[in-house]
């Protein structure tokens, strides 16, 4: 069986990811550990590689960046172009600890998906499980498979947990974006950070709104514990009021119609439903995320 060849791209795209995920979870434990300058440059070498990732992704997805109405209207409502103007924004931008987490998260499951299905092949071919012999003309039975090896196990223990793992890491993801929008609000509030950061992060919120239901679940949930909260006895009034007045002007601003024509592959950033089921990595040419 011929061993399996990655493209430049392919592999473009998940160095990567392989940035991303070793560099955000050394800043991210790092930044619980202990406090250090050297941080800052695990932070920025993390969202290099997010940019490089999805920069892939964008450019074989749209090809060259066109100035015109249909490129931009077409791009602007993809999320793979979503992900990649944020990661650019928090390049930029004065480290925020939890806004490395989602593309952590994602990268994860990118890295342990091109392992799986790209390295393990091309490094042990044999681990590649071959067809199973047909039943003999007379009935006999096949020959039994021989024991799989051990890249042939590690494979199958990722393909496992990849698909066993898929949909609560986007759960944990959506919530972390909330707490996302949350930290830039204080911040800018109490100058943290930018005023621009909550404008810009509330966009991109309402885009993710509109096109993944991990994120409509968390919004809703956690407005309802804040419906919950701030009408308690114990709650001032002067806080019910602000409470009242900020989630009225988030629910008229959210409210506004999008059009969603033309909109691109969903569930940007994560892993591909493809291979979070077991199916083949995601191809620079068609990653998603």
């Amino acid at each position: 069986m011929a061993r399996p060849v990655a493209s430049t791209p392919h592999l473009v795209w998940a160095a990567g990811h392989f940035l991303t995920f070793i560099a955000g979870l050394r800043f991210l434990i790092g930044t619980f550990l202990f406090s250090s300058a050297a941080l800052g440059r695990w932070y920025s070498v993390a969202y290099l590689g997010a940019v490089v990732s999805y920069g892939v992704v964008v450019y074989k997805s749209f090809g060259v960046p066109q100035v015109n109405k249909a490129y931009l209207q077409r791009a602007a409502m993809d999320e793979n172009v979503q992900y990649l103007l944020l990661a650019l924004y928090w390049w930029f931008s004065k480290p925020i600890f939890i806004t490395v987490v989602p593309y952590t998260t994602f990268s994860l499951f990118h890295v342990l998906t091109f392992v799986r299905t790209t390295i393990i092949p091309m490094a042990f071919p044999s681990a590649t499980p071959a067809p199973r012999a047909a039943a003999g003309a007379d009935g006999a039975a096949a020959p039994a498979a021989a024991p799989a090896s051990a890249p042939a196990r590690a494979s199958k223990f990722i393909q496992s947990w990849v698909k066993a793992n898929y949909d609560p890491a986007m759960r944990f993801v959506a919530y972390a974006e909330v707490a996302i929008f949350a930290r830039v609000l204080i911040g800018a509030l109490l100058l943290r950070n930018s005023l621009l950061a909550p404008l810009f992060y509330a966009h991109f919120c309402r885009l993710r709104f509109y096109m993944s239901s991990f994120t409509r679940e968390a919004f809703s949930h956690v407005g309802a514990k804040l419906d919950e909260a701030t009408t308690h006895n114990a709650c001032p009034p002067v806080v019910r009021k602000a409470y009242v007045m900020g989630t009225d002007v988030i629910s008229r601003y959210a409210s506004t119609v999008l059009s969603v024509q033309g909109q691109g592959a969903p569930a940007a950033g994560a892993a591909a439903p493809a291979a979070a089921n077991g199916g083949a990595a995601p191809a620079a040419a068609g990653a998603r995320r």
